[in-house]
């Protein structure tokens, strides 16, 4: 007896020997644990932070803790009921046929197998790995696991107790791993299919997106789609022009053609959205696809470029909208020579009236970037000044700003302006501009566009000014609304000033009225009138240059139809056009503001120079055009509803006057306009009482801006005087359209 005890005992140690030395040939690798580790540290880690996000204590068991608890009761259970099961199949599943011996030895052990189970699955790390990040990996150590217990299993219940049937280890050890595997297993299909169905269900809400490029922006494009959880959108396919790429996949998204066919194919996949990922396209190419693409009715974006998202400056979520007319218009951005005009205004004191409205605020933002010496903005709406100087401050933080608010209507203010900071170059952006409500306040068009612009000019030239350069329009050629007129009239300051700059006689500058005269004694009466010195009044010239440059229509000032037609679509409707046969000339605010500042620098004085805005565009074309990049069908979505045109409107606007001839400038878009002779002295007599009436408020403004300014006539009589003109505009109009 003490014999078989001993013996017992030794084995007993052998047993546990070998299974250290298992152990030690299943362990993992340096590099294996490492990872794994790595993995535990980074749950916990991420565990913990969210019991701290949502102010838990980590003094709570963690979750992965209550798991492996639930796992060691689950496997305490299965491996002996899976050597049971392996007994009751041996015996066909009867259980009085189990020999006692077989039976005894397989309760005997089992508690001692438990323990070796625990010990080895623990060892493996199978109660403290991520299930539901489940693999290859932690099945090849459930295997390992399995072989080991099951060795173990074999010698422990042989030596000590009875040799079992060999059926009965055989069963055992894969009933025991096909229940370890499937209880841990069965947590991550259980994840792979919540997280399926959740997939289904986000795509049966999402966008069908198509996008176009299958190049590198559009790989990037279809990963963040089909990763980011943020996004309610998939793809469906890709568009490319090179057929190498036709019939192939992109990160299991198919290339299904070129251009041509992208009609097919959004139908096909039921395409709601495309996204244009070719930001190295240029102008034209985008023009041809977007042309395409606008007719479909699926809403556009595009790309800003690859290099961007490189930087992680631009995610899907900022994508641009279409930029409608600067990609639809089908042309290159106006590229101007920069250089040329950072050495024309570093260093310089500089002044931009008008400053707080668009194309004055642009301006201070492009001179703002060529180191002048000073910068003086001067508004009378101190809200527009506010915002544009914070803005100059903070991309700008040396610049030497000033900003002022006043009106160019007060003599003594814009004087003062001149006398304390002596600019030496002025752009005159000052000036009410929209047509309608001008022609109910005609007066006020005087007073603050033309007197507004000579008392600047007059303070100019009084205080030894360089260069003088007033923003026109091109609705100051031929005029049907007294804004145009207005402007053609401060035009007409312009080349005057600048004669009598040049050849002298400022004993010929009117003295205009104030703003406490309202009668046409105004006329000789010097109270409130612009301040003249004596030693100013002479017959020598004081060599300021005065230039005017005239433009039309730009993208985003606050006049733009385009805002309008915006906010009309997020109604709902509808998008009102005053006229289906309306043109108009278009730029960007920073091409326009850029061509105004290199023709600056061409000025020698008394040019009006013209910048070539291209082709005209319809405006009934643009509204329907933005209807569609908006997604919405013209006309069906969105109602286009034509109101008539508004006061002084025509349908039409031209750049120049017949009798205006052409100059070439270095830049090709820049031309001048020849300018027209004129009694300059009959002038300032004329613009004395013209003065005098806009103070006054007099009724009969009308009649005395048509006889200075002959080319001004009503908008009903404008296709009788110019029917060709408007014909021809309209011709370049329509090959433009099919162009585009």
């Amino acid at each position: 007896m003490e014999i078989a005890n001993y013996m017992k005992n030794q084995a007993t140690v052998v047993l546990l020997a070998f299974s250290v030395l298992l152990l030690a040939l299943a362990k993992q690798s340096p590099r294996e644990k490492q990872t794994e580790d790595k993995e535990q540290e980074e749950y916990i880690r991420d565990y913990a932070e969210t019991v701290r996000q949502t102010g838990g204590s980590m003094k709570k068991l963690e979750h992965w803790k209550v798991i492996a608890i639930y796992l060691i009761i689950y496997d305490m259970i299965a491996v002996n009921f899976s050597n049971f099961m392996a007994l009751l199949v041996r015996f066909d599943f009867r259980y009085s046929s189990i020999p006692t011996d077989y039976f005894v030895a397989w309760r005997s052990f089992a508690p001692i197998y438990t323990i070796i189970i625990l010990a080895v699955f623990g060892c493996m790390h199978l109660y403290n790995s991520v299930w539901r990040f489940a693999s290859f990996h932690e099945l090849i150590k459930i295997t390992v696991a399995t072989v080991i217990t099951g060795v173990l299993h074999i010698a422990g219940i042989t030596i000590f107790w009875e040799r079992m049937p060999a059926s009965y280890y055989l069963i055992g050890i894969m009933l025991q791993f096909f229940l370890t595997v499937g209880v841990r297993f069965s947590y991550r299909f259980v994840l792979l299919e919540r997280n399926r169905r959740e997939k289904s269900e986000r795509e049966e809400r999402s966008k069908n997106v198509m996008i176009i490029g299958a190049g590198e922006a559009g790989r990037t494009i279809v990963r963040e789609l089909q990763n980011a959880k943020e996004t309610n959108s998939r793809v469906r396919c890709l568009i490319d022009d090179n057929p190498n790429k036709w019939g192939r996949y992109m990160e299991g998204v198919p290339v299904v053609g070129g251009r041509d066919d992208i009609f097919l194919n959004v139908d096909k996949y039921h395409i709601n959205q495309i996204l244009l990922a070719i930001p190295t396209a240029t102008p034209h190419q985008k023009r041809d696809i977007l042309n395409i693409c606008k007719e479909t009715g699926c809403e556009l974006k595009q790309l800003p470029g690859v290099y961007q998202l490189v930087n992680g400056e631009v995610s899907l979520s900022k994508m641009k909208k279409v930029a409608v007319l600067e990609d639809l218009l089908g042309r290159d951005t106006i590229k101007v020579n920069m250089s040329e005009i950072f050495q024309y205004l570093k260093g310089k004191r500089i002044l931009v009236t008008g400053g707080g409205g668009s194309i004055g605020s642009e301006l201070c933002r492009q001179i703002a970037g060529h180191e002048p010496e000073l910068l003086v903005i001067f508004d009378i709406y101190e809200n527009n000044a506010y915002d544009i100087e914070q803005e100059l401050k903070a991309s700008y933080p040396n610049l030497n700003l000033k900003v002022l608010i006043g009106s160019v209507r007060d003599s003594k203010r814009i004087n003062w302006v001149f006398e304390t900071y002596k600019p030496e170059i002025v752009y005159h952006a000052a000036a009410h501009k929209h047509v309608p409500l001008m022609e109910n306040s005609p007066c006020e068009a005087i007073k603050n566009n033309v007197v507004g612009t000579y008392k600047t000019a007059y303070a100019a030239m009084m205080n030894g000014c360089q260069r003088f350069v007033l923003i026109s329009t091109d609705k100051a050629v031929n005029p049907t609304n007294i804004m145009g007129a207005s402007k053609r009239l401060c035009e007409m300051v312009v080349q005057s000033m600048n004669m009598v700059s040049h050849n002298g006689h400022t004993d010929w500058l009117p003295r205009l009225g104030g703003h406490r005269k309202e009668t046409l004694d105004a006329l000789h009466d010097n109270e409130g009138q612009a301040y003249v010195s004596e030693n100013h009044t002479s017959k020598a010239g004081t060599g300021t240059e005065f230039v005017a440059v005239r433009f039309g229509n730009v993208l985003g000032s606050n006049g733009s139809v385009i805002p309008l037609f915006k906010r009309q679509i997020e109604k709902g409707g509808p998008v009102t056009v005053t006229h289906p046969d309306i043109i108009r000339y278009f730029m960007t605010i920073p091409e326009a503001v850029s061509l105004v500042l290199q023709a600056g620098t061409y000025a020698k004085g008394g040019e009006i120079f013209v910048l070539d805005m291209g082709a005209p565009v319809k405006i009934d074309t643009l509204a329907r055009n933005l209807i569609k990049l908006s997604g919405y069908t013209p006309d069906v979505d969105i109602k286009v509803t034509y109101t008539g045109l508004r006061p002084g409107e025509k349908l039409y606007e031209e750049k120049l006057m017949a009798e205006e001839g052409m100059e070439k400038t270095p830049n090709d878009l820049i031309h001048i306009g020849k300018p027209i002779e004129m009694d300059v002295q009959e002038f300032f007599k004329q613009l004395e009482v013209l003065a005098a009436y806009g103070y006054a408020n007099s009724e009969k403004i009308r009649d005395i801006v048509a006889a200075i300014v002959p080319t001004y006539h009503s908008a009903d009589s404008d296709l009788k005087l110019h029917k060709k003109v408007y014909e021809e505009l309209m011709s370049e109009a329509a090959v433009a359209a099919e162009k585009n």
